[in-house]
């Protein structure tokens, strides 16, 4: 069995039990994440790989139908799916799936610009959700 550890939002105390934070006493998430799935945090405070939420999230605001946002965050397998969809798309089928892409870019673009550093950083670099 694996040990659970959550990285207080408040302090970035590990700690080793569902509740409160060891050391400053606030409430943590009901679900502890697997210690391997932890984001580290750099010397500015910030969870690794956070840097990419701005850039991300304004290409799939923009460019979001390309899946540009998708290689990105390295997620090649779907930015490839994204690119072909929208280009196959565009050509055989009078572009109806490269709208439904760009929906899907828009929304995820979204998606990544109102997550808090720690929550992209967890959800998207870390535990590597591909799609929304």
């Amino acid at each position: 069995m694996q040990t659970q550890v959550q990285t207080c939002p408040s302090c970035h105390t590990q700690n080793f039990q569902v509740g409160r934070c060891t050391n400053c006493g606030t409430m943590l998430p009901i679900s502890p994440m697997p210690m391997q799935h932890m984001p580290n945090y750099g010397a500015d405070g910030k969870p690794a790989g956070s840097e990419k939420k701005i850039v991300a999230g304004v290409c799939g605001i923009l460019l979001g139908g390309l899946g540009v946002h998708k290689f990105i965050l390295g997620y090649t397998t779907e930015g490839v799916i994204m690119l072909l969809t929208t280009l196959l798309g565009a050509i055989f089928l009078c572009g109806i799936p490269s709208i439904v892409m760009s929906v899907i870019g828009l929304v995820e673009g979204i998606m990544y610009l109102t997550k808090s550093d720690e929550e992209f950083s967890s959800m998207y670099v870390f535990n590597k959700k591909g799609w929304f």
